[in-house]
């Protein structure tokens, strides 16, 4: 949430308490919670990769956004009556647990920590419109390599990257079900990326070998992620992660 604010120190604090004091461990594949069930608690990521996810009538799964670690999983369920959508892991995670009644408390009465919540709502919507602009106008190379530089730019700010080097532990089906792809489509992509030098990856170790050509490859805009306020602080850990990326 420091990608938007830095919090005071009774602020940091306190989210870290609330953060480490309920914690659960998930393996790949598990539920966190599923859509038409009510929680009275909020999901925050620690470590892991998770998604949001529907299924439809026939089976077929469509992931609607990746969730790394620091992303709030369901910030507003407390209020709502229940999920409209599904929460999943896709790698071993570890998943924090804040109840609603002290997240009403945090968005009435710390107003730092209210404006990071909001700016990540925003983010959530800024993304899930780009997946729109996915399916209605990118082709199935400019998808794939949209989303590889998303995953690159998202989890340089959080810090969980090496280089140019990151764990993104997803199948190929999981990249046909994010970009309404079949996987035969995305292995055709990832091998095109491959060949022209843009991208590596074994297993679920990925590295952008040219950064620049991938997001040409993109025409990847990074507006949408809203990082521009850690770009305006020089001195801040997300400014210096994200430098030469956007």
């Amino acid at each position: 949430m420091e990608q938007f604010t830095s919090f005071s120190e009774e602020d940091r604090k306190l989210l870290n308490e609330l953060a480490f004091k309920r914690q659960r461990q998930y393996g790949a594949g598990e539920d966190i919670i599923r859509e038409g069930e009510h929680s009275s608690d909020i999901h925050l990521v620690l470590s892991g990769l998770a998604c949001r996810y529907k299924i439809l009538e026939d089976g077929r799964r469509q992931i609607l956004a990746f969730l790394v670690a620091g992303d709030p999983c369901d910030s507003e369920i407390f209020i709502l009556k229940e999920m409209d959508h599904s929460i999943c892991t896709l790698a071993p995670s570890v998943i924090a647990s804040i109840s609603g009644g002290i997240m009403r408390d945090l968005l009435l009465n710390r107003p730092g920590i209210a404006l990071a919540l909001w700016w990540g709502t925003l983010q959530d919507e800024s993304v899930l419109r780009e997946r729109i602009v996915d399916h209605g106008r990118r082709d199935a190379y400019s998808r794939i390599a949209f989303l590889i530089y998303e995953m690159l730019l998202r989890m340089r700010a959080v810090g969980v990257i090496e280089d140019q080097h990151f764990e993104f532990p997803v199948t190929q089906a999981d990249l046909a079900d994010a970009t309404g792809l079949t996987p035969v489509h995305v292995n055709r992509m990832i091998q095109r990326l491959r060949e022209e030098k843009l991208i590596a990856n074994e297993g679920k170790r990925w590295t952008v070998l040219d950064p620049a050509g991938l997001r040409e490859a993109a025409h990847f805009n990074p507006n949408y992620l809203h990082l521009d306020r850690a770009q305006a602080e020089p001195d801040s850990n997300v400014a210096k992660r994200l430098k030469g990326l956007i």
